[in-house]
């Protein structure tokens, strides 16, 4: 068998590459084409049949793995070519339909890409959307909440509220947008947090619907408007003296593309512990 190789970087041609054409390898700066002579490949397609029906070249027999076997994906030529074309191989526009058919041998590392003339339209693979919203959601890296406060250096003390907040950017927060392609189809997907829950190390959980509302020293004593926790006891009796303090944010990814769309969700963390002391009262 025969391949058009396109190969990036420096070539020289061996034993079993012959320069297309017969003569030199044809080359552009680092860009070369030969074609190359698969060893036990030279009659056919990988695998295949040669005219005496035996298999070509010594190739494997149906059945067997073949590492040279070809996977071919085909796209619709549009427009199609004008009657007359050699791409027609012979037949009329009408009759079947031209195709851009890129094939790659093995891994897929090198790749042959030619029109070539079908009478049906090749069966493509199936593209699940869900799939592809869900790799698009694994590029993002979303990450756990970003804790402002409580800090794990700051001094709280008991019968205090305690303002809770996070730092908001695409990765801790959102949103978040990013897209997955496949087989012609693009799923987009945007991510957000929806709630932030937090475990705050002596049995009590809060469970806040946005980021928090920094504190201001002009607040005095009073209680978050929206994220907020008193602590009843001191953190002496907690292990190294401190609360652990638990953030889990949870994602709430929308996705649409193919002619669907749906939603997903996603878990993600961030611990600090905290000391919790008593009130000093100055006499």
């Amino acid at each position: 068998m025969t391949l058009l190789v396109t190969a990036v970087g420096p070539v020289r041609a061996s034993a079993d590459q012959t320069p297309k054409g017969g003569g030199g390898i044809g080359c552009q700066l680092f860009t070369c084409e030969v074609e190359v002579n698969v060893p036990g490949h030279s009659g056919g397609e990988a695998g295949g049949t040669d005219s005496t029906g035996g298999t070509g070249g010594g190739g494997p027999s149906a059945g067997e793995d073949d590492p040279y076997q070809k996977v071919c994906k085909y796209e619709l030529s549009d427009p199609q070519p004008p009657a007359g074309s050699l791409d027609w191989e012979g037949h009329k526009p009408g009759d079947g339909a031209v195709y851009k058919q890129t094939c790659g041998i093995g891994d897929f590392t090198n790749t042959i890409t030619r029109m070539v003339w079908l009478a049906e339209a090749p069966a493509q693979e199936t593209v699940d959307p869900a799939v592809l919203a869900q790799r698009a959601v694994d590029s993002m890296t979303l990450l756990g909440p970003d804790v402002a406060s409580p800090r794990a250096a700051g001094k709280y003390t008991v019968g205090v509220p305690m303002w809770m907040w996070v730092d908001q950017s695409a990765t801790t927060y959102g949103p978040n947008t990013a897209s997955a392609s496949a087989g012609g189809i693009t799923v987009t997907a945007t991510a957000k947090v929806s709630k932030i829950v937090w475990r705050m190390g002596d049995g009590a959980s809060v469970t806040c619907n946005g980021p928090g509302t920094p504190y201001q020293a002009s607040e005095g004593m009073a209680q978050s408007p929206t994220c907020g926790h008193v602590y009843s006891k001191t953190s002496d009796g907690a292990k190294n003296g401190k609360f652990p303090v638990t953030a889990t944010s949870t994602w709430t990814i929308d996705w649409e593309g193919g002619g669907q769309g749906g939603q997903l969700t996603e878990i993600r963390q961030t611990d600090v512990q905290v000391a919790i002391g008593e009130l000093q009262v100055v006499r």
